[in-house]
């Protein structure tokens, strides 16, 4: 097998249209929006008649893309995970960012629930950990 890159990252959210602007704000750029219903989503999900709404978004270059999703069948909304890092599964992205002092404090205007500072990681990263909307837990790194 020759694997190529990650052509995406999924993420199941309910206010689809806060984490769309959220995202935006971090300097993604909308890629496409759709309604889904299918065969196909039916068998991923595993229930007959499933509907989504999804948005599709990209960083500048686009090296990573970003799927989001919102179930409107199953209507129930999808219940949030612990925003924990010590747990198990995907936990948080990572972007690596310019100027992050900058941005950190724009975050924090936006009243973003920075729980990580900006640190200086053994020289090599400054990294700052924070969470957006629905828990979803962000990582920014600017290389040193």
């Amino acid at each position: 097998m020759k694997l190529k890159h990650i052509d995406h990252i999924g993420v199941i959210v309910n206010d689809l249209e806060a984490a769309k602007q959220f995202f935006i704000d971090l300097g993604f750029t909308v890629q496409g929006e759709a309604e889904e219903q299918s065969e196909l989503l039916d068998k991923v999900i595993g229930i007959k008649g499933a509907r989504s709404q999804i948005v599709f978004l990209e960083i500048p270059g686009g090296q990573t893309k970003l799927e989001l999703t919102k179930f409107l069948n199953p209507s129930e909304k999808a219940e949030e995970q612990a925003s924990v890092m010590y747990g198990h599964g995907y936990k948080h992205i990572a972007l690596v960012v310019e100027d992050i002092a900058e941005i950190v404090k724009d975050l924090k205007a936006k009243g973003m629930d920075i729980f990580v500072d900006v640190y200086n990681y053994q020289n090599v990263y400054k990294l700052c950990y924070f969470r957006g909307p629905e828990g979803l837990l962000i990582e920014l790194a600017e290389e040193l």
